[in-house]
């Protein structure tokens, strides 16, 4: 199993960014997916999380209202739509994979990171 993690980069504050997760070993739609961040010095923190066929989303409060979670089943894929960034939210992101049907804190398969860097 490979979840791939990629979009990231320098930006400034104020911009957008989207972030995606593409899979591979194993059948994407039996998944919960979510994203997690990690920043410098810091405990890693849940950001996001879609069900299996995308008709649930859940948000941390932290970036609540300027994130956006999808998925594209077809293409094993899933997304991180950021918007008015802020340095603050520079980190690693990381999206992983949940065997399960409803959400919670254990996930199963982690990707590589992707780092996002917002300048001031």
């Amino acid at each position: 199993v490979q979840l791939q993690a990629s979009g990231g980069g320098l930006v400034q504050a104020g911009d957008s960014l989207r972030l995606s997760c593409t899979a591979s070993g194993l059948t994407f739609s039996n998944y919960i997916m979510g994203w997690f961040r990690q920043a410098p010095g810091k405990e890693r923190e849940y950001v996001a999380a879609i069900s299996r066929y995308g008709t649930l989303t859940n948000y941390a409060d932290s970036m609540k209202g300027r994130i956006t979670i999808s998925r594209d089943n077809a293409k094993d894929t899933a997304y991180l739509q950021m918007n008015s960034l802020k340095p603050e939210d520079t980190a690693v992101y990381y999206c992983a994979a949940r065997s399960s049907s409803t959400f919670g804190k254990e996930y199963r398969y982690w990707g590589q990171g992707t780092q996002v860097t917002v300048s001031s």
